[in-house]
């Protein structure tokens, strides 16, 4: 392959905001197509499909706007083949520095049937259609669609038909996503070897992903001698979605040596416009979506998260850093290891020995079984709520259980460590945190007062943590206790025996100094 790098040069063709926002519920508002605009042109995309001007008044003055407004790319908009969609596109695109037309229409037999024109009627309207887009715009793109599905022998008619009418770039679409990959480089190779003047134009790709190889597709072409590739930012549009873009320009980008392609696009910018196309559009991105997926560069394993703490390359093909993702990638889990854990509490600010680090990791083992995903306020939680309970307390909660609901009274029973000795009790109240603490009253009589008790989640989601703080009062002293976790009367209950072991140990040390007083 010839390694020219203008000749290898590849387009991006981005159609958010014509393929992409015709996805069912992905409508985009005016101000939003401009945004979205905006941050494509400041990435580098080299054409931005900016709508369909002809389906609403809407869609053309989005168009229009964009395409005052934008900077570098090139504008474009889709038109049907006929006069009236091709002249409101060009009212649309014309204000553009780079103004494009694209025009289509269905040529494989199924497509054929629903225009009702047999093959010459539709060579004829080709011929036209293309050279009346090409009077108005310089820049004329045309698609035969459903090309995957059309006679090879038709194909290369009408996409010669289209080349002599005036239109400088031909895309090849895979419109129901139904080729492979070896048939789209074949394809491509096959109108650039039997097509007279394929020499002189551009071949673009554009590839749906109804059988999950889109990308793939679009990349075979490309190897094959396409120039264009037609693209979305998410891989979002109509039924299962398109090429992604930024698919393909990391995988371009990453296998450089077998694929020396080169763009326009600033890669360090994906990131931002994922999150916010993904935001604007209604459509989130799967968690394991590739290069922009939220775990797409996280990793829980412990041997994998063992290797990345070594070396990143053992487990990571891409630096996050390259598509402006700044985030860690450790991902806090059942499956993590104690090298995880001490790398991740190092980074929090926390630097554990050893015997130290052996009682939090059996803590977070316990947690992480418990909780989908441990997130760094909890890892915080779990540290504080750690070094306020000890082996030695002279209150340890053993058990306990409640039974809550619409039918009361609540009900608890605890079973608690008193000094050296085991006691149970049930006992009842006002819904299960004060059943709780009734029980814990009983098995430790005291006459400190709750000043405070205060409960929040320290992390999103049903399964988040609860940090629990008590506070409780006795003689003009406070007698703080906090503790966390997923069971919200678990949390009470640890807090308020942990400030009523801290009230334990100041009464013993006021005892202790007064027996050496008298004895003295």
């Amino acid at each position: 392959m010839n390694t020219n790098t203008e000749q290898n040069r590849v387009l991006i063709f981005d159609t958010s905001l014509r393929d992409g926002e015709q996805s069912p519920g992905a409508t985009m508002s005016h101000a939003e197509k401009l945004e979205i605009a905006a941050l494509l042109d400041e990435m580098g995309v080299d054409i931005i499909e900016a709508g369909f001007p002809i389906a609403s008044e809407g869609d053309f003055e989005a168009v229009r706007d964009i395409a005052i407004n934008a900077k570098n790319s090139v504008i474009c908009g889709l038109a049907r083949a006929n006069l009236t969609d091709i002249d409101r596109a060009w009212e649309a695109v014309k204000h553009a520095a780079r103004p494009r037309i694209h025009t289509f229409i269905g040529t494989s037999p199924l497509h054929r049937d629903i225009t009702a024109l047999n093959l010459d009627d539709m060579v004829a309207r080709i011929q036209a259609t293309v050279a009346h887009a090409r009077n108005l715009c310089d820049n004329v793109q045309w698609s035969p669609m459903d090309a995957t599905r059309t006679e090879r022998d038709y194909l290369c008619r009408v996409v010669e038909t289209a080349i002599k009418a005036g239109a400088s770039t031909i895309n090849i679409p895979d419109t129901v996503g139904y080729t492979a990959p070896r048939e789209s480089a074949d394809l491509i190779l096959m109108l650039l070897e039997r097509v007279p003047g394929a020499d002189t134009v551009v071949f673009s790709t554009h590839c749906h992903n109804d059988l999950g190889m889109a990308t793939a597709n679009s990349l075979a072409a490309v190897e094959a001698g396409a120039r264009q590739i037609e693209c979305t930012i998410n891989g979002l549009g109509e039924r299962a979605g398109n090429t992604a873009l930024e698919e393909v320009v990391m995988a371009m980008r990453v296998r450089h040596d077998i694929m020396p392609f080169t763009t326009a696009i600033d890669t360090t910018k994906i990131m931002n416009l994922s999150r916010r196309v993904a935001q604007v559009s209604g459509f989130a991105v799967q968690f394991n979506k590739a290069v922009v997926g939220k775990n797409a560069f996280l990793h829980e394993s412990g041997i994998h998260q063992d290797g990345v703490l070594k070396n990143v390359q053992t487990f990571e093909i891409m630096r996050p850093e390259d598509i402006g993702l700044t985030a860690k990638n450790i991902a806090m889990g059942k499956h993590s290891g104690r090298a995880a854990l001490r790398a991740k509490l190092s980074e929090l600010g926390f630097e554990l020995g050893d015997n130290q680090l052996k009682d939090v990791f059996v803590r977070f083992k316990a947690l992480a079984d418990r909780k989908k995903e441990v997130f760094d306020d909890d890892l915080v939680a779990l540290l504080q709520d750690t070094a306020s309970t000890g082996e030695d307390d002279f209150l340890q909660i053993r058990r306990l259980r409640v039974v809550c609901g619409t039918d009361g009274p609540q009900e608890a029973e605890l079973t608690m460590l008193v000094g050296d000795s085991e006691k149970s009790i049930d006992a009842t109240g006002d819904g299960p945190v004060d059943a709780t603490f009734n029980a814990v009253k009983m098995l430790y009589p005291h006459e400190a007062q709750l000043e405070l008790y205060q409960v929040h989640a320290v992390t999103e989601g049903t399964d988040a943590q609860a940090t629990v703080s008590v506070r409780l009062s006795k003689d003009g002293q406070v007698y703080s206790g906090q503790s966390a976790d997923t069971d919200t009367v678990v949390a009470s209950a640890r807090a308020y025996v942990n400030a009523l072991n801290r009230l334990h140990l100041h009464q013993n040390r006021g005892n202790n100094s007064a027996l050496m007083q008298s004895a003295g």
